[in-house]
């Protein structure tokens, strides 16, 4: 089996890079998914969103337990479907703000990563329902794009309630991304009461061509090399070993967790690492695997309704980006309406009251300081992969999360809130020591893992500016794991845009 180029990974960064190379050019191309196909009414309906996280649809990685989180284990999902995350997540389209941007070309020296080029992709790809603003919005393009369609009452509240704490009301994706935060409506991936994943809007147009080739339940084992070149790959379907060729170039799209597992597996990576479980060092790369972020969220902060919230759109309708440190000049800390009491079990079990109908407010970390990493179980591809998730390990990322908590509190008690409030469940006044174990109790993972295999121009890089993996020829990374660190607010439209630079890039040097 022999192709021009083969992606590995049909998610979101998969997707676009396999949909612009077998659109533009004449180029044979493969897209190979572990999971299987993506229909179904789990996935459609955007109010089931929930019932894909821990399903077969979810890769379901439990991090480490760690001392940080008082001993437990957070469950780390990521998609295992076509689609990948873009059709299991809440569909919140969030581009990242431009400090993110502009740090990121600063840190590989290619002004391509900047806020106003990348500004110029976003314009491109969107087809934006929403308040007209001509230098930041597009409209006609693959990504269809409203705020909250019809948000219900409590959303309303919420984002009055922002106002009247002092938070601006803005697009989320508007002038907001160029400020300190802020409150808006999210912008939703949902068109006519139905979910549009990454795959739907890229691949499922081109499913006639003959030069596009999907292959789902397909395991990708290994990367194949030759004199420091990658070759093809080999895959694992329904048991068998298939080896497929690729005379252009290998992408790999697996994400934060898996591509770093891939790459050691393959012999690319820390040297000790791959001596540890016997696997021959083909390229001694040192970061692979290291640098892991992600979003913090604390599932614990409740109110108690008069009458139950109803469920609509994703369930998450408005959203809060602000400062814990009042001189920053961008947002570091977050909160996520939910139309729902949840918690943590930790946070119920400690509580030690059942927890009443209502809606939450769930703080969130935007900038952790906290490092964790990826490594190897052993050197098969059944091997699971280990991830120490290392959050909260840094001091001041507590500091963070607890003026977000502060923030969803001020908000939550607010006037404006007021006929949609019984009482506050949930954490009431705490301070002290008494906080910090509620956060450690409460903190999930948001499921924005990344940044395992950075850009950079030090030795701790994984890949260059142009995505390319370190001393490898013809093997690039287009997925989340490429970040520096990791992006403000929700991943998946940032990672669309590495994913659009990555296709541009292999065009431009076939």
């Amino acid at each position: 089996m022999t192709y021009d180029y083969v992606v590995c990974g049909a998610g979101t960064g998969g997707s676009v890079v396999a949909a612009r190379l077998a659109a533009d050019s004449a180029a044979k191309v493969l897209l190979i998914e572990a999971g299987g196909d993506d229909a179904g009414e789990q996935i459609d309906v955007p109010q089931a969103w929930l019932s894909n996280i821990g399903s077969l649809r979810d890769w379901g990685v439990t991090a480490l337990p760690s001392e940080h989180l008082n001993g437990r284990t957070p469950l780390l999902s990521m998609g295992r479907v076509l689609g990948g995350g873009s059709s299991i997540n809440a569909m919140i389209w969030a581009r990242g703000h431009r400090s993110d941007w502009d740090g990121y070309s600063r840190a590989v020296g290619d002004e391509g990563w900047s806020y106003d080029s990348v500004l110029r992709i976003f314009r491109r790809i969107e087809d934006w329902h929403g308040a007209e603003d001509r230098r930041r919005r597009g409209t006609g393009g693959a990504i269809f794009l409203q705020p909250t369609p019809d948000p219900a009452p409590l959303t309303r509240a919420v984002l009055a309630a922002a106002a009247s704490s002092g938070l601006p009301v803005a697009d989320a994706n508007g002038v907001m991304m160029e400020q300190p935060g802020g409150a808006a409506l999210t912008n939703l991936r949902i068109r006519d009461g139905r979910r549009q994943s990454i795959y739907r809007s890229y691949v499922a147009p081109l499913l006639g061509r003959e030069n596009l080739t999907v292959m789902t339940g397909a395991l990708v084992t290994r990367v194949l090399m030759e004199e420091g070149r990658a070759t093809g790959v080999l895959v694992d379907v329904d048991g068998e070993t298939v080896r497929i060729s690729a005379d252009a170039e290998v992408v790999l799209a697996l994400g934060a967790f898996h591509t770093p597992k891939l790459l050691m597996q393959s012999g690319i990576g820390d040297r000790q690492e791959l001596g540890r479980h016997g696997i021959d060092v083909l390229r001694h790369v040192p970061g692979v695997g290291r640098n892991l972020q992600d979003h913090v969220l604390l599932r614990g902060c409740t109110w108690a309704s008069p009458e139950p919230v109803p469920f609509t759109n994703n369930g998450c309708e408005a959203s809060l980006f602000w400062r814990s440190d009042g001189g920053a000049e961008q947002p570091d800390i977050h909160s996520l309406l939910v139309a729902a009491a949840a918690v943590t079990p930790e946070v119920q079990a400690a509580s030690g009251e059942p927890l009443a109908t209502g809606w939450s407010l769930f703080p969130a970390l935007l900038r952790p300081a906290s490092r964790g990493r990826v490594a190897l179980s052993g050197p098969r591809a059944c091997d699971p992969v280990v991830v120490d998730w290392g959050a909260l390990s840094e001091p001041r990322d507590m500091a963070a999360l607890v003026a977000a908590v502060e923030l969803s509190r001020s908000v939550g008690n607010a006037e404006p809130l007021s006929s949609f409030r019984l009482r506050e469940s949930l954490p009431g006044r705490l301070d002290g020591e008494a906080l910090e174990n509620f956060i450690r109790n409460a903190a999930t993972s948001y499921w924005h893992q990344s940044c395992t295999a950075r850009m950079g121009t030090d030795d701790m890089a994984v890949v260059d500016a142009r995505l390319r993996v370190r001393d490898v020829k013809r093997l690039r990374i287009a997925d989340a794991s490429v970040f520096p660190w990791v992006p403000t607010g929700n991943t998946m439209a940032p990672t669309v845009i590495v994913a659009e630079r990555a296709a541009e890039m292999l065009q431009a040097d076939a």
